[in-house]
């Protein structure tokens, strides 16, 4: 059975999750995974479908017209055979918080040093909080390090400096990922690192 990848984005409006969601429905597509959120004032919503009978794009046909017709923009991709499984990282799953002063180049700056180190980055989001005259960002991160790295050795790699980033982590022992993207875990620890150097 093939399987796609359907992203929908528009500005945010009542209806869309049950406008797209029939429109599947009726082609008999089934939803594997998906998830919604909305950025600023933007929808943006992501599938893994599946179709017992559709090969690519040309399948199916003008069915997505009508949310182009309400502003919405899709885009559809098809998957490489074993492409709707998620893949599986051995290494100790974290949550990584950041909190800071907003200022470009955060999240570039936290994605380098994990990314310097090996660290997937399987979800993250991030918010602007706290008054407009003073934003604060927010940043939520969960990834899994690799083998070699503890979450520990993360905050030993922070670098003291004035005006910076808190990083915070929780690292979870004994967890496992559930249907749907959240994680139970059967421990965790937490600890607040030094200031994080952006």
């Amino acid at each position: 059975m093939a399987h796609f990848a359907l992203t929908i984005i528009g500005r945010d409006r009542p209806g869309i999750v049950s406008q797209v969601t029939e429109i599947l429905y009726r082609l008999g597509c089934n939803i594997a995974d998906s998830s919604c959120s909305i950025l600023g004032g933007q929808f943006a919503m992501i599938l893994i479908i599946a179709h017992p009978d559709f090969t690519d794009r040309d399948s199916f046909g003008d069915a997505f017209a009508p949310l182009e017709e309400g502003n919405l923009s899709v885009f559809l991709r098809t998957l490489k055979p074993g492409g709707e499984k998620s893949p599986h990282f051995d290494g100790e799953l974290c949550m990584i918080s950041v909190y800071g002063s907003d200022k470009p180049g955060i999240v570039y700056k936290v994605a380098k040093t994990l990314g310097d180190r090996n660290v997937n980055i399987t979800d993250l989001h991030t918010k602007l909080v706290g008054k407009e005259s003073r934003p604060v960002y927010v940043m939520m991160i969960e990834a899994v390090l690799p083998a070699d790295l503890t979450s520990r050795q993360i905050c030993s790699n922070c670098i003291q400096q004035p005006s910076a980033c808190f990083l915070y982590y929780r690292s979870f022992a004994g967890s496992r990922r559930r249907r749907g993207g959240s994680w139970r875990a059967s421990s965790f620890s937490a600890q607040r690192c030094r200031r994080f150097l952006i």
